[in-house]
């Protein structure tokens, strides 16, 4: 009976030597892994090992025995640690070979993509980086503001009169108001050109994209979409400066060498005179292309800032002048890209994203293109 953790000795009676290492070497073979090689192991080269213990004897032969018993001793020990180690070698390979089996890999099968090749920049922020690009080069800044608005940013500053239908509940969020100031979610990025006005001194040349907010829902309305408006206060500034802008700005938007514009009288609160502009197009095979064909389309409005909105933004009107320009972020990339649908930016669809995105990396440029 082994003591308590004590490795117990397979040959207790065991002192033939012969027998011993037959017995020995057949453990060895046996040993089905690791473990089991390391209790043969120990249950003959331990301290309380079989082998260990004849060892330990050679102390008290006589010389003679020493000589004949101790050789026969040590080469039964010298073929243990051989077993064992060639066993170890074997149980190794064994192992190799059972994980190369379960880790096999099929290389004629396509490798997975990785994140960076399966994402996709949505077709809006694509937009936005294309007009951020198209501007810039014509020396605009970027001018961003809350998407939380005062009554009085929204539409008192931009001359809206009191009564005007924008003002009605049916076309505007309204939040509860705080302090007894009306708060409501912006109509559009116009607020942002009147906190613009107010921050800086003229010249000013900015553009204001962002999200807006309108009670409407239906294939080309939501409640939620996005617009970019343009702003440029001087003293030297007149509508021809506005029809060139206009004019490079889709040019360079659409990529064709050039466009013919249309502008029509209209009316706009902050802009005084205001305009609707169409763009020359073809309409052909469901498709539209811009720069050609005998046909008008409706793209953006436009107008000389009025001077009330001067006023109200502390800019003197006598000194200083200005014109403005909105037009729909999401009504263009449906323009440029043959979306048909606008509700389908914000269906969240990988399909759709995946067919309609961009590459992350396609950084838009002049010189290489905007949606190469």
């Amino acid at each position: 009976m082994a003591e308590p953790g004590q490795i117990p000795n397979p040959w207790p009676e065991m002192t033939d030597i012969a027998t011993l290492e037959q017995e020995t070497l057949r453990q060895i073979a046996e040993a089905a892994d690791e473990a089991a090689l390391e209790a043969v192991r120990l249950a003959a080269l331990g301290k309380k090992g079989a082998i260990s213990a004849l060892l330990a004897t050679l102390g008290k032969m006589s010389p003679e025995e020493r000589k004949t018993e101790g050789a026969r001793i040590n080469l039964l020990k010298d073929k243990a640690t051989e077993a064992l180690a060639a066993r170890r070698a074997e149980l190794a390979k064994e192992a190799l070979e059972r994980r190369l089996a379960a880790e096999t890999l099929d290389v004629t099968l396509p490798t997975a993509t990785s994140p960076l090749t399966r994402g996709r920049i949505h077709p809006i922020s694509q937009v936005m980086e294309e007009l951020s690009v198209i501007f810039a080069d014509m020396g605009f800044a970027v001018a961003e503001g809350p998407d939380i608005e005062s009554d009085d940013f929204n539409f008192t500053k931009l001359n809206f009169p009191e009564g005007h239908p924008a003002r009605e509940m049916q076309d505007t969020f309204f939040l509860t108001p705080e302090a007894g100031e009306k708060k409501l979610l912006r109509t559009h990025t116009s607020p942002v050109q009147v906190r613009t006005m107010i921050a800086q001194k003229p010249p000013i040349r900015v553009i204001c994209p962002g999200r807006v907010y309108r009670c409407d829902f239906d294939q080309t309305h939501t409640p939620m979409f996005h617009q970019v408006e343009g702003l440029v206060i001087d003293e030297t500034t007149h509508m021809g400066h506005l029809k060139w802008v206009l004019e490079e700005f889709l040019k360079n938007f659409f990529e064709v060498k050039g466009v013919r514009l249309r502008m029509r009288p209209s009316f706009f609160p902050f802009t005084e005179p205001s305009m609707e502009v169409d763009v020359q197009c073809r309409r052909q095979g469901g498709e539209i292309r811009f720069g050609e064909g005998e046909d008008w389309m409706e793209i953006l409005g436009c107008g000389m800032v009025h001077p009330n909105v001067l006023r109200n933004c502390g800019i003197d009107p006598d000194v200083h002048q200005g014109f403005a320009f909105g037009v729909g972020i999401d009504r263009l990339a449906m323009l440029k890209y043959g979306m048909s649908d606008l509700r389908a930016f914000f269906d969240a669809d990988t399909r759709w994203l995946e067919h309609y995105g961009f590459r992350p990396l396609d950084f838009p440029t002049l010189a290489g293109g905007l949606s190469a």
